[in-house]
């Protein structure tokens, strides 16, 4: 069986002894802290769940993360290194291109690594997304290797896979989308108000869009179940997850919503601090593998 590495940037979210139990490479994140006007640089490596919590708790006492993408020294050094130590074939999975440079920089950095070394075969692939549906494209490779499917199919199957994972995330708070300039001033202060939750989706650029605006969250989760019935999750593939930003209460209230309808429980998981840092705490958020083209 021809050995395949599997590699990503560390917005996949993928929990700690996941990425040690599957050997993947990752390639970390930074962001930056300010609390009181001082600045802690903190790196999106966290191996235990109090360390999410105490993250968003920051978030909630006023804390201001900034984050900031991979450049192309950081991409050239993870792949040379993967490069030295023999690696032949390795697929790795961006943060979406059009939240970040981040993708295209990694196909940069991918074909000057195989320029010096011409036996290693790197295909870098745009999850045109980020957190958990990045990762899915990741543990979809991990479950494809196992079987002993190739690396060109591999790399084919899960380079077409994102246009067919449907989104509902929503976000608690409009002031982080705010801040982020994904909608006003007034209307994040209006929606603050009226308890408005946004529903966001990603476009078929990778670009985040609000979708809805839903008042009270429990109206936001039926706006998502009432989505799996228009875009039906395939069920050979029970691709359903759930994350959250420090909102575990929600995210289960969502997974029973769903279990009750589909007979399916998702998977549930916390959201790291670079992706995090954008959607604020509170959020709950789900994906789930379609025959449809994501149409968002």
């Amino acid at each position: 069986m021809e050995k395949i590495i599997l590699s990503s940037d560390s917005t996949c979210d993928l929990y700690a002894d996941y990425v040690r139990e599957h050997d993947i490479r990752i390639v970390l994140l930074h962001y930056t802290m300010e609390e009181n006007g001082q600045l802690t640089e903190g790196v999106d490596s966290f191996t235990e769940y109090a360390q999410y919590v105490d993250f968003y708790n920051k978030l909630r006492e006023g804390g201001f993360s900034r984050t900031s993408m991979l450049n192309f020294d950081s991409h050239y050094a993870h792949f040379k290194k993967l490069a030295e130590e023999g690696a032949e074939k390795v697929l790795h999975y961006s943060l979406s291109g059009g939240l970040s440079p981040t993708a295209n920089v990694a196909k940069e950095a991918a074909s000057a690594v195989m320029e010096k070394y011409p036996n290693c075969k790197i295909i870098a692939i745009d999850s045109l997304a980020a957190t958990i549906g990045q990762g899915a494209l990741v543990r979809e490779a991990v479950r494809l290797r196992a079987e002993g499917v190739s690396f060109e199919e591999i790399a084919k199957i899960t380079a077409d896979m994102p246009m067919h994972i449907q989104y509902a995330i929503i976000a608690n708070d409009l002031y982080y989308l705010k801040r982020g300039g994904r909608v006003s001033s007034v209307a994040a202060a209006a929606g603050t108000l009226l308890n408005i939750k946004p529903v966001l989706s990603f476009t078929s650029e990778g670009k985040l869009t609000v979708v809805e605006k839903v008042r009270g969250m429990k109206k936001a989760f039926a706006y998502a179940l009432a989505k799996t019935e228009k875009f039906e999750p395939v069920e050979e593939n029970r691709m359903m997850r759930i994350v959250h930003t420090d909102a575990e209460d929600g995210a289960k209230e969502l997974a029973d919503m769903v279990e009750q309808r589909w007979g399916y429980r998702p998977e549930i998981s916390i959201m790291g601090p670079v992706i995090g840092s954008h959607v604020g705490p509170g959020s709950v958020s789900m994906i789930w593998l379609t025959k449809e083209l994501r149409q968002d």
